[in-house]
């Protein structure tokens, strides 16, 4: 059953100028991290708090972790509700306002107790001129307009069986101008498909991992092609994005449940390592942060570490990348600061956010690092830590700390002047507008 819910379309021009997709005049953040692109030019606010610096804030209709995608005048959220996530929800919101301007609603393929220790609504929508394309955990896949029509609905359970997977399925999808790219890897017979964007028709379908992983496909360049690049506990692999074909294992690596693969150049990418969600600690996983290359060799390829970190490790949240400098965040919420070309440390020193989940960004030359209790702290790109401000974006001062069973705040995504900032049940936009008021 679906449902669908409209209101007026309000033109609204990003200015972002690096990592985003140009379409129709307009530009976009159309994908979790935006393909690993994570830094943008505007200016953005460096100062909120519950009380001063919102632009708005609506409650979602259920509960997600996943980031919340931009193309135009709108904002794609996803999320599920009910006590066995019977129900998924996709909404649209206007930029300007944070008004709802559709909504679909669908059974949930596979029902599942909904609790803190299960994906909830985890994987990331894309989205391009077309439309949106949504995935959730159960098994469902729907393609909407930008007006909330359905193009078309998929049920993987029907297709390729249950999704069963220890704590759910997590990975975003990834797209590229014709495909979305949809990784499965559930406890038997993990898999990756290529759908085309149009119809939803399988392009091919590849063996997943075999391993734990709550981490997303991520195409990466390398030399005139680009390989889709899968990381998860104590692998990562590299397929051919128009065959599905497997071109290199790397096994070299440990504790790399969750973090996503961040290029750094062609043929170079940032992989981050924890002792991870439910996993016990690994003795790869403290060398096993830094930038793993891709290097052709005729008809194969050879895949090492260019460097790893002395003692960088990451929390859930993915490393990044700005100004030829490295940034990953510890689970007690010590940044990193590294150089990309040698690893070298710049400096290691502990900040207020604490732990992060979601993805740094790096807008208009400074790095906000968004703590999983509500707590942003921004600092300068610099050979040295300056801390810019520190903000709350709820009464979160027990979150701090990071005590467990608080909200938290999953995904950042920047507007042209403006941040829009997702806990589970929460959409958050702060601004210059409001904070000028």
């Amino acid at each position: 059953m679906s449902f669908h819910r409209f209101v007026p379309l309000v033109l609204f021009v990003l200015t972002l100028v690096c990592g985003l997709e140009q379409a129709n005049g307009f530009q976009a953040w159309t994908s979790f991290q935006n393909g690993g692109l994570v830094s943008a030019e505007p200016v953005m606010p460096t100062s909120w708090s519950p009380s001063e610096g919102l632009k708005w804030k609506v409650d979602l209709v259920g509960y997600g972790q996943s980031t919340p995608v931009v193309f135009d005048n709108q904002i794609y959220v996803t999320s599920i509700s009910g006590p066995e996530k019977e129900q998924v929800h996709v909404q649209a919101f206007a930029t300007d306002s944070g008004k709802e301007v559709w909504q679909y609603e669908a059974n949930n393929s596979t029902p599942e107790k909904n609790n803190s220790y299960v994906s909830r609504a985890a994987p990331s929508p894309v989205c391009d001129a077309e439309g949106v394309i949504c995935f959730f955990e159960g098994g469902n896949l729907v393609a909407l307009t930008h007006e909330g029509t359905v193009r078309w609905e998929m049920d993987l359970t029907k297709t390729q069986g249950d999704v069963k997977a220890r704590h759910g399925i997590a990975a975003s999808l990834e797209h590229n101008k014709d495909h979305v790219f949809v990784w499965v890897e559930r406890e038997t017979d993990p898999y990756v498909l290529a759908l085309k964007k149009a119809d939803g028709k399988v392009v091919w379908r590849s063996a997943g991992l075999g391993t734990t992983s709550w981490s997303s496909p991520r195409l990466i360049d390398v030399g005139e092609s680009q390989h889709l690049v899968l990381s998860g506990s104590g692998k990562i692999a590299g397929l051919d994005p128009v065959t599905g074909k497997r071109l290199w294992d790397f096994t070299d690596i440990g504790g790399n449940t969750t973090p996503t693969p961040v290029q750094v150049g062609n043929g170079r990418f940032l992989i981050g390592a924890s002792a991870g969600r439910g996993e016990a600690a690994d003795g790869k996983t403290a060398k096993s942060n830094g930038v793993v290359q891709i290097e052709s060799k005729g008809d194969d390829y050879e895949v090492s570490w260019l460097w790893t970190a002395k003692r960088a490790t990451s929390s859930f949240g993915s490393p990044m990348f700005h100004d030829n400098r490295a940034y990953f965040v510890n689970r007690q919420g010590v940044v990193f600061c590294l150089d990309t070309e040698t690893g070298e440390e710049v400096y290691a020193q502990r900040v207020p956010s604490g732990s992060v989940w979601a993805t740094p960004l790096a807008l208009h030359g400074n790095v906000y690092l968004f703590g999983k209790g509500g707590v942003t702290t921004i600092i300068e790109s610099a050979d040295e830590l300056e801390e810019i401000a520190t903000n709350d974006l709820w009464e979160a001062t027990s979150q701090r700390a990071g005590a467990m069973g608080g909200p938290v705040l999953y995904a950042a995504t920047p507007l042209a002047d403006s941040l829009v900032l997702r806990r589970g049940d929460t959409l958050y936009c702060v601004g210059k507008a409001a904070e000028s008021k």
